[in-house]
């Protein structure tokens, strides 16, 4: 659908982010940040899976080789 436009690394990272951010919505915060967590959770998640940043494709950066 989209063409990749993240290195393994940052697919990893982006993963990690998001796993982390899902546990600390889950057990730690509460009201908006908690709400703020999940939305960089379903961020972190959609594009370390995907492969493909939004932001990377308006600016013109391709981390993958």
């Amino acid at each position: 659908m989209f063409k990749q436009n993240e290195s393994d690394l940052d697919k990893n990272i982006r993963l990690a982010v998001g796993i982390i951010s899902l546990l600390l919505g889950v057990f730690t915060f509460s009201g908006t940040m908690q709400i703020l967590a999940f939305i960089v959770a379903g961020l972190g998640i959609f594009t370390g899976l995907s492969g493909f940043c939004f932001l990377y494709k308006l600016l013109g950066i391709n981390t993958k080789k």
